[in-house]
């Protein structure tokens, strides 16, 4: 009795003894041998390089079991900051409308003032006495940065027509530019001049001038800065021969006067006769030419026929380099010459009596 007890206790420690060895060998240190999770972890009796970290996932690669979401419902985890919706795509329709409305324009605010136009060339006066008049002090207008130095040039008081003209026009130009110059001497000065003016450059002066009042009206406030105009603008003055005044046949000679009319002189009129060479027919006049008349932008120079033979004859005048020509103005008769009968006229003696006989 007492050795079957003791056989039996041997028997159960040997037992144990092997179970605890299967166990070190089958474990992960976390799971029994069946593979169900166990609540203590397992140091087996052998060396070791150290304690093995416990996992912290489901042990035998069992699946988590499903967390509750907070409003109840199992399921995956509730996202705490969801990614913004998209905006839904437009249809075809609307962008097809989208891209056929026009862009907004910018308000006139935004915009910048467009700078009045300037004065045309004239050409440039030749100026050959070196006193400033309406044409030279048109020149120095051209470059609006100088219209401080032509109003100091201008009189301050005149009752001539191109010198009020000039006044009005430096008087505008400071005063869109913001540099001083006065609008009502601008207004009152075109006023002046109702019916325009009378040369060439006059009439340019007259039109820009007419052009800066304007803007001012439209804007009183603003100011631009002027720029000449550009390069291969047409300019103001086509100065020509327009006419030789032969007393209405076309016809002269030799020692007789005739009128050569001058259109769009660009020059003050005086220095036309100190510098002006005529020529009649190809041959020079000696006599120097009068200025006869100067009216609305016309001068006419009168100058004596020379000797010359009798056909067609050209007309030409150079002053300051530059020469204008009309080809066959004109025609030249032999002096005392009687004009021929038209034929299957009969001849009429030039002292013929009509009333008695005819003497012998």
């Amino acid at each position: 009795m007492a050795v079957s007890l003791g056989m039996r206790i041997s028997g159960l420690l040997v037992v144990g003894a092997v179970a605890v060895a299967a166990a070190a060998f089958t474990s992960d240190g976390g799971r029994t041998a069946d593979g169900r999770g166990g609540g203590d972890t397992v140091v087996t009796a052998g060396p070791s390089a150290g304690l093995r970290k416990v996992p912290n996932g489901p042990p035998g690669g069992a699946t988590a079991p499903p967390r509750q979401s907070p409003d109840g419902h199992v399921g995956r985890p509730a996202v705490t900051n969801p990614p913004p919706t998209p905006p839904p795509s437009p249809s075809r329709g609307e962008v097809e409308k989208k891209m056929a409305s026009p862009s907004p324009s910018p308000s006139m605010s935004q915009k910048l003032l467009e700078a009045p136009g300037w004065l045309p060339p004239g050409p440039d006066s030749p100026d050959t006495d070196g006193t400033a008049d309406p044409a030279s002090v048109y020149d120095l207008l051209r470059d609006p940065t100088e219209c401080r130095a032509a109003l100091n040039v201008i009189p301050r008081t005149t009752a001539d027509a191109e010198w009020t003209l000039m006044r009005g026009l430096a008087s505008a130009c400071l005063a869109v530019q913001g540099e001083g110059g006065s609008w009502k001497q601008a207004v009152q000065d075109h006023a002046a001049l109702a019916d325009g003016a009378g040369s060439c450059k006059g009439r340019a002066a007259y039109a820009v001038l007419g052009v800066l009042l304007d803007f001012h009206r439209r804007h009183p406030e603003a100011t631009v800065r002027l720029r000449p105009s550009p390069s291969g603008t047409p300019a103001a003055c086509g100065y020509r021969i327009s006419g030789v005044d032969t007393g209405g046949d076309g016809e002269a000679k030799p020692g007789e006067v005739i009128g050569i009319e001058l259109a769009d002189a660009y020059f003050d009129p005086a220095e036309l006769l100190r510098g002006a060479v005529v020529s009649v027919g190809g041959q020079h006049v000696a006599a120097v030419p009068v200025l006869t008349s100067v009216a609305a932008g016309r001068l006419v120079l009168s100058v004596v026929v020379p000797a010359l033979e009798p056909g067609p004859a050209d007309v030409t005048v150079q002053h300051a380099g530059i020469e204008t020509r009309m080809p066959t103005a004109f025609t030249v008769t032999a002096p005392g010459t009687v004009p021929e009968p038209s034929t299957g006229a009969t001849p009429i003696a030039p002292f013929a009596f009509t009333d008695g006989p005819t003497p012998p």
